[in-house]
């Protein structure tokens, strides 16, 4: 394993809950690189098929891992994502699973125009802490945080919390 001079960093969470909003700023302060997985596989085209359910394209795991492998093992980036169990554990320094009110994160999706079924789900995903669960399952439990995000000052807060453990993870691996 090369030695990383800057962190790999996790977010996850159920769609519209503010990863890419947080994931881009993020990037911004830190200098780190922000890697959307949805726009890297639509640039790539890592898909598997079609989810006639939902209505969008299935993501290719295997593609995708593949894909980011030579740029994680360099460290300092941001994955920003919905799903998290197919990513290789040691990608990872710190895993940041943002959480939204139901309200909030219903009224988020339907504005994105998810109706019916996939808003439903999506809303449940939340209610249930699926990805947050997820998330446990596949890291180890002390790098795995849960973070709020239903307010602006929770964005700012959260950028001020990672950006504060980023300078504190270089300052002790370098």
């Amino acid at each position: 394993m090369r030695i990383m001079k800057r962190p790999n960093i996790l977010l996850t969470g159920t769609p519209g809950v503010g990863k890419t909003t947080l994931g881009k700023e993020l990037a911004q302060r830190t200098g780190l690189t922000y890697v959307n997985v949805g726009d890297l596989a639509q640039e790539g085209q890592l898909f598997d098929g079609f989810d006639e359910e939902y209505q969008c394209p299935i993501l290719d795991e295997d593609r995708v891992v593949d894909e980011l492998e030579d740029k994680m093992g360099d460290g300092g980036v941001i994955i920003d994502y919905h799903g998290c169990d197919f990513f290789p554990e040691r990608w990872f320094h710190i895993v940041f699973v943002l959480r939204t009110d139901n309200t909030n994160l219903y009224n988020r999706l339907e504005s994105r125009g998810y109706i019916g079924k996939k808003l439903q789900d999506n809303v449940q995903c939340e209610i249930f802490q699926t990805i947050f669960e997820e998330a446990m399952e596949a890291y180890k439990e002390e790098i795995v945080h849960q973070l709020p995000s239903n307010t602006p000052e929770d964005l700012e807060r959260n950028l001020d919390q990672i950006v504060q453990w980023t300078e504190q993870w270089m300052k002790d691996n370098n």
